[in-house]
């Protein structure tokens, strides 16, 4: 008599961002809904933010390990820092994946799957070093994947100091031709992480080691048709996204609500006074966790805000004495909108009163505004966002692209160009909320039970399921 299958066993680990976190979070609800068994590895620091907040999903199970930064390590440190943080985040998270792998080979329940997430290259070696199949869950559009495989593969010859010329350009297998400004910033010649760089060299060259690697991407077909394709016959990429919360995406689940991550004792008046807004009116501004903007850069801001006329929401990390000091019309700014530490975007993105999304453009917030439905004006500052920007305005068409100075600085009356372009009663701003809520119901469509992003991960799940070692898994999967 055949022995049952044991139940497939994911163990998943994520770098400690949290624009890593959050698609790394959503990903295994998915799987866990999938009656997958599910081992979440994170970094101490990590979970004591989870813990605090009160959002630990009953169902996870999590082996925590130490990264050296217990209390947390700011992005903001030095380059030894970061050296130092990588090499001991790399040891911590190692031995983790290999007593994890080990302990539950012992108990019965071995790991059939390591997903590991960007710049975690050394993650899938130690799998495969356990006989364990790796994959890789791609928290960036298919687009920039490419973009990255091919710089990898002898493209990086064709980016020399000439790609400062404007009449520059590239043409890359699959995508749209891309200037200077649409490339990720860590692959032109003035990047200045040369660290990071290496990590992403050390990841494409662990997937090109492997037959056939899996790339679970966090996109949907409809979306990036073309990106998605087999790239040399060797990368397989399967769009499993977006990886949203179901309390803003499909509503199957109202507690499935964002996580935070870095929390803030703040009130939710922002949302009482959105209420009190017409439909469609608000502009809201956001730079994700890490980007701190300049002060000329938020001078600049405020008076753009100031000259549209229109209220808006302003997430400022650092609001306080100091913002106060650099913004010489703090008060007129607080007579039109507010500006808070910190809100939850999902919640202002779904509001009815907004009308405008004012991004960096980090792939998060571009798929969290593409769900909801929301227009944006792109204002991208480093790493992927660069190219999503370029996605944004000439591809999927949701949000027009700012223009900087010879400084680097978006100035205010180009802010408010912007906004008044994506906000206006005329032909291209009716395109663009027209793009948005196109884009909007097919995000939910390609995350339904039978939708493309469902179907793709059940049929990932099964072909684990189905492959009890790594030698069965030679063909189809790595």
């Amino acid at each position: 008599m055949a022995q049952p299958q044991p139940q497939p066993h994911f163990l998943l680990i994520t770098f400690p961002a949290q624009g890593h976190i959050n698609p790394a979070l959503q990903f295994a609800k998915q799987l866990i809904r999938l009656d997958v068994k599910l081992t979440f590895a994170i970094t101490i620091s990590t979970h004591r933010r989870m813990t605090k907040s009160g959002q630990i999903p009953h169902s996870f199970n999590f082996v925590v390990f130490s990264d050296g930064f217990d209390d947390g390590f700011s992005s903001s440190s030095g380059s030894d820092d970061s050296t130092l943080y990588e090499t001991q985040f790399r040891k911590g998270g190692t031995q983790c994946i290999e007593e994890t792998v080990l302990s539950n080979a012992k108990n019965g329940t071995p790991v059939t799957c390591l997903v590991y997430t960007l710049l975690l290259p050394w993650a899938a070696e130690v799998a495969l070093g356990h006989n364990v199949p790796p994959a890789l869950l791609w928290i960036q559009p298919a687009c920039v994947f490419r973009v990255y495989y091919y710089y990898f593969n002898g493209y990086d010859k064709l980016i020399g100091e000439d790609s400062n010329k404007s009449s520059w350009s590239i043409e890359l297998p699959g995508l749209p031709s891309l200037k200077r400004q649409d490339l990720p910033s860590f692959c032109l010649p003035s990047n200045t992480y040369p660290t990071v760089l290496s990590l992403f060299r050390e990841l494409m060259h662990m997937l090109n080691s492997i037959q056939k690697p899996k790339v679970l991407v966090n996109t949907f077909n409809a979306l990036e048709e073309e990106a998605l394709k087999e790239i040399d016959g060797k990368i397989n990429m399967v769009g499993v996204g977006p990886l949203i919360p179901s309390a803003f995406l499909d509503g199957m689940d109202p507690s499935d609500r964002s996580f935070g991550g870095d929390l803030f004792e703040t009130s939710k008046d922002y949302v009482e006074w959105m209420n009190t807004k017409d439909e469609g009116s608000i502009v809201y501004i956001s730079f994700g966790s890490l980007v701190v903007l300049s002060k000329k850069q938020k001078e600049a801001m405020a008076h753009g805000l100031l000259e549209s006329r229109k209220p808006f929401l302003w997430v400022m990390k650092d609001k306080g004495e100091e913002t106060e000091e650099v913004i010489s019309c703090m008060s007129e700014l607080e007579q039109l909108g507010l500006v808070v530490p910190w809100c939850s975007q999902l919640e202002v993105l779904s509001h009815t009163s907004l009308g405008c999304f004012v991004t960096h453009c980090g792939w998060n917030s571009t798929l969290e505004s593409m769900v909801c439905g929301v227009p944006v004006v792109a204002f991208p500052q480093w790493t992927d966002q660069t190219t999503n920007a370029k996605l944004i305005e000439d591809v999927w068409g949701t949000g027009t692209r700012v223009a900087a100075n010879e400084d680097g600085v978006v100035e205010g009356e180009e802010i408010k160009r912007c906004i008044e372009m994506v906000m206006g009663k005329h032909e291209r701003g009716e395109t663009m909320r027209m793009n948005a809520k196109k884009w909007k119901d097919l995000a939910r469509e390609a995350m339904k039970e039978s939708g493309s992003s469902c179907m793709n991960l059940k049929a990932f799940v099964k072909q684990v399921d189905g492959s009890s070692t790594l030698d069965k898994l030679s063909g189809d999967f790595l």
